[in-house]
């Protein structure tokens, strides 16, 4: 009898330990770093998502985990637009989801935190700021991991930093590395093919009007601009690099937290003139406001060399609520194809554009995105 009574009471005590814990004393829980250092402890296994801001919806996109979002923001629900490159193959598997936010990439806290609440996701993926994402992980009480990624340069280890990190909280680390395998294949192909240029047969490059945080004119451009890094062009604004990077780089390099850099920046219109490039790239969505400068003074753009020579060529906007990685490739080859075309000469861009889209997102929508307005080829500035 004594024996049964105290192999009861063994029992009793068993079961009355704690389940063992994962993470911080909590059961069933596990601890991530975000991009930020903030440690933040998520369910052992997360079966539900809600994907807020820079990035996020695109890296649920690219890791296949669509399917996983218990809610969409505006920006996916109310129309497809292939100004996010995931939009025309999973605008169909968002518009109908509940709405979390109105979408963006400013960094800032812009949830809906009701709604959210409401939809109680097991982790809240955000491209947000630091105080941001500890906003709506006070507001919610719903487990913030900041994935926020600014591309420096061309698809840089930033970037493999932010997707692992969502694919570790998702569970997609198998189709993570295939993604992040395909993408260093086209970059490793891009360096192959135009690394040993010497520098005095290239042409001296100007992006322009480019689409950072907003439309712009002709005189906004870019420092380490992704499609000309990754082809070792001569990009002009680039001799102003460290004025406008330098700190930022450091800072991100020193702390290995996220890149808050601006790559975008206006520059005066009398230094392109004294830069005069051999060859120019416009954003084709931006050509209006091209246009109406040029109406306003066309003596600027007619003294300018590329101008003179027709060697004024579309690029493409890349950007929509953070870096659209499919079109970074894309518009990596075609600047390959445009200033080095012996180079690429076995290279078809629709061929390989679609090559990229089935690699990242599963379908090839190339046609769409020339009929969308992002198209290549080239421009009259004026016409």
């Amino acid at each position: 009898m004594k024996k049964i009574i105290a192999l009861l009471l063994t029992w009793a005590l068993l079961a009355a330990l704690p389940a063992p814990c994962l993470a911080d004393g909590q059961p069933g829980m596990r601890t991530v770093t975000d991009v930020w250092g903030r440690q933040v402890e998520i369910p052992e296994k997360v079966e539900t998502i809600v994907c807020l801001g820079s990035m996020a919806p695109r890296f649920a996109a690219y890791l296949d985990v669509v399917d996983m979002m218990v809610g969409a923001e505006d920006s996916d629900i109310n129309a497809m637009s292939v100004r996010y490159d995931y939009s025309p193959v999973y605008h169909d598997a968002l518009k109908d989801l509940p709405s979390v936010g109105p979408g963006g990439g400013s960094g800032e806290n812009n949830g809906y935190a009701e709604q959210i609440i409401q939809l109680d996701p097991d982790v809240i993926l955000a491209g947000y700021d630091r105080e941001a994402a500890d906003e709506l992980q006070r507001q919610t009480g719903i487990p913030v991991v900041s994935i926020r990624y600014r591309t420096q340069g061309f698809i840089d280890q930033g970037f493999h930093r932010s997707v692992r990190l969502f694919a570790q909280v998702v569970g997609a680390e198998e189709r993570c590395e295939q993604v992040l395998s395909f993408v260093d294949g086209c970059k490793e192909d891009l360096d192959r093919r135009t690394r040993d240029v010497p520098e005095g047969e290239k042409l001296r490059a100007y992006t322009g009007a480019v689409t950072f945080n907003g439309r712009h004119g002709f005189a906004f451009t870019y420092v380490n601009f992704p499609p000309f890094t990754a082809v070792h062009a001569h990009n002009v604004a680039d001799e102003l690099l460290e004025e406008r990077t330098g700190e930022a780089a450091r800072a991100a390099a020193e702390t290995g937290t996220a890149y808050i850099g601006s790559d975008g920046f206006e520059v005066d219109l009398e230094q392109v003139i004294l830069w005069d490039p051999d060859i120019i790239f416009l954003d084709p969505g931006n050509m209006d406001l091209v246009n109406d400068e040029y109406a306003a003074d066309p003596g600027y753009f007619d003294g300018l060399r590329a101008v003179q020579s027709g060697q004024v060529y579309t690029m493409p906007s890349a950007n929509a609520a953070g870096p659209n990685v499919t079109y970074l490739l894309i518009n990596a080859y075609y600047a390959g194809l445009t200033l080095y075309p012996e180079r690429f000469a076995d290279v078809d861009l629709a061929a390989k554009a679609g090559k990229i889209m089935e690699a990242m997102l599963g379908e090839d929508f190339f046609a769409q995105m020339e009929e969308g307005g992002l198209y290549y080829g080239p421009i009259i500035i004026g016409a």
